[in-house]
């Protein structure tokens, strides 16, 4: 019989276990077109695409100035104070100076430090005006790409590009760019997607049980959760339930322990990798009164339920957010479950069912936990109540939505890619104009008041959740100059005795001596001055304990005023020299210790991933 040209009369190879597994696999994605090149420029334009999506996203931003969100101030601040401090020398700063008019709070101890370093960095670099915008433009290129590394877990290169530009586009991303400007926050539009991506891949790898739990995504999984936990506290909670939930699905839907493991390895090394942070802002909750936090009528989750609307005219501001948001969850939820059952519908469900079963609960788990019937679930899971607001779910539920909207609206025909495309992106520069004139907050006066904090060092208000504990006023009233010394000293708190601590009215007729700062760097302070009596010096400065005072070179024991938490000094009479330097506690040593630990670990299971992860020889 004559051999066709190209055919071996050797008899077929018997495949092996891997590509046994691999053909097991099926076609993920067969019914959606995609006619993108595959040349060395087609492999960017998706990322190219992206960029430029979110470069649309920010233009009204770069035309009008930065908004001005109902979170702007805080953040701004932040970064301010943080680049004074770097450029000071002190790399990881703790200690704001700016907040309550120059008497300064903890900020930095509890809240997570990637976000507000990229804020300070840029501020190095850009103008301060530009800051904000050059901020949004990289959280939301990071959120559009983040998707689409999900969505090609399952579709084809084109609608996996739509989906991250939908997640930048059709949800809360852009209202939290135009209307809450919580920069931190935003990041979690990265962050979340990468959680999903590693907790549910699944790699056709053999060579037992073991090497199908380390195949490559516990090390990326941890790296994935230390990040998410040092950009922001409620992003890393919501990642860590909403990994421990992919994984047990996926385990379910697997029939296998693999994603159980995984998850675990991948969390505890990344928790263990965020402790430099975690361990001080957990430690030292008992120095500050973060119940606050959580406490507060803004902040209590019983009063951020769908649609919810309170009589207290002190809840308006937040009513008013409240009702917009609300109106934007409808939305997501909506789009989410109709285009899962147009997607459904065409067979264009992406990838396996052990695949998007677990996306197809996020929409209405996301749905239950917005609404009062959930209280229970809030009240039960540990921590769960620190997310003070239910609506942070829309986070999780940005990819899912995505990928189901590119799956129900791209088409199957190649002639028909470019329509589509092109009305895609006439809504979401639609939306963006809309987002623009619908939710803008203006910041025209940011020129002149970032000149007035430079200039006179005026400072901000603070948080009350980072006041020392037990004062009457959490947030200071009135700028605080130089220190006083007050003019009684109360007998109990000379000895020591009871509860009672000296307390200042903030009337300069209640001190018998006004001292002036000798020294006021970011964490070094000093006053020197000529005491007519022994007391109690009140300084420009709130207390906290990981502060070390020393009065002429001998170190006292500071105490917080009760009024308002200033630093109480008790000082001699004559000559006095205070100064208060900031001091590494044995809970910040014992956290960077356990971050170079995990960071050892971390490289060794990169290292064991890789080794698990070659193909092995019969």
């Amino acid at each position: 019989m004559k051999r066709t040209p190209g055919t071996s009369r050797r008899p077929a190879k018997k495949p092996s276990v891997d590509a046994e597994n691999a053909s097991a696999i099926p076609d993920r994605a067969p019914r959606l077109a995609d006619d993108w090149s595959v040349s060395h420029v087609g492999r960017y334009r998706g990322a190219g695409i992206l960029l430029l999506a979110a470069g649309i996203a920010v233009l009204p931003l770069l035309i009008r100035g930065p908004a001005c969100g109902s979170d702007f101030g805080f953040h701004f601040g932040s970064w301010l104070d943080a680049e004074h401090s770097m450029t000071m020398g002190v790399l990881y700063p703790h200690w704001a100076n700016s907040p309550n008019f120059g008497a300064g709070e903890p900020r930095f101890v509890f809240y997570p430090p990637l976000i507000w370093m990229c804020g300070a960095i840029l501020g190095m670099i850009l103008p301060w005006t530009l800051v904000p915008v050059a901020l949004f433009f990289v959280l939301l290129a990071a959120t559009g790409v983040a998707v689409r590394a999900l969505a090609r877990e399952s579709l084809p290169d084109g609608p996996a590009t739509l989906a991250g530009c939908s997640a930048i586009f059709l949800g809360y991303a852009l209202f939290n760019v135009y209307k809450r400007c919580d920069f931190p926050e935003l990041a979690g539009g990265f962050w979340i997607p990468l959680v999903l991506l590693y907790a549910l891949r699944s790699r056709p790898l053999s060579g037992g049980f073991w090497r199908r739990v380390f195949d490559g995504s516990a090390a990326p999984l941890a790296l994935v959760v230390a990040g998410a936990w040092l950009s922001n506290g409620p992003v890393g909670l919501m990642a860590t339930y909403l990994l421990a939930a992919a994984a047990l699905a996926s385990a379910f839907l697997s029939r296998s322990f693999v994603p159980i493991l995984r998850a675990a390895v991948g969390a505890a090394v990344g928790i263990g990798l965020a402790a430099d942070y975690l361990l001080p802002a957990v430690w030292e909750r008992g120095w500050a009164s973060i119940q606050y936090a959580f406490t507060l009528s803004h902040f209590v989750v019983e009063n951020s339920w769908l649609f919810a609307h309170h009589a207290d005219p002190g809840m308006f501001s937040h009513d008013m957010l409240l009702q917009r948001v609300s109106w934007i969850a409808v939305e997501m939820v909506a789009i989410a479950v109709l285009s899962g059952v147009i997607a459904w519908l065409r067979g264009a469900m992406p990838g396996e069912r052990r695949w998007w079963i677990p996306l197809a609960l996020i929409p209405p788990a996301v749905l239950f936990l917005l609404v009062p019937i959930s209280l229970p679930v809030w009240n039960l899971l540990p921590e769960f109540r620190l997310l003070q607001f239910p609506w942070r779910w829309l986070l999780v539920l940005e990819a899912p939505m995505a990928i189901f909207f590119a799956a129900a609206v791209w088409p199957s025909r190649r002639n028909l890619v470019v329509p589509v495309a092109a009305g895609c992106a006439a809504l979401f520069v639609g939306i963006s104009v809309a987002a623009d004139r619908m939710w803008f907050v203006d910041c025209a006066n940011l020129e002149a008041e970032l000149q007035l904090w430079t200039q006179n060092g005026t400072g901000m208000m603070g948080r009350p959740e980072y006041s020392p504990p037990g004062v009457h006023y959490a947030l200071m009233d009135r700028i605080v100059h130089g220190a006083c010394l007050l003019a009684e000293l109360p007998e109990s708190a000379s000895q020591g005795h009871g509860e009672a601590r000296p307390s200042w009215d903030g009337e300069a007729n209640s001190c018998t001596g006004d001292f002036r700062a000798a020294m006021y760097l970011p964490e070094h302070k000093g006053v020197a001055g000529i005491t007519g009596h022994a007391g109690y010096l009140i300084l420009r400065l709130r207390y906290y304990p990981a502060w070390s005072v020393k009065v002429n070179g001998r170190a006292v024991t500071a105490v917080a005023e009760s009024v308002r938490g200033l630093m109480a000094v008790p000082v001699p009479q004559g000559d006095v020299r205070v100064t208060v330097d900031w001091t590494t506690t044995s809970d910040v040593i014992a956290g960077r210790w356990m971050s170079a630990i995990l960071l050892v670990i971390l490289l060794g299971l990169f290292w064991i991933e890789r080794q698990k992860a070659q193909p092995q020889l019969s």
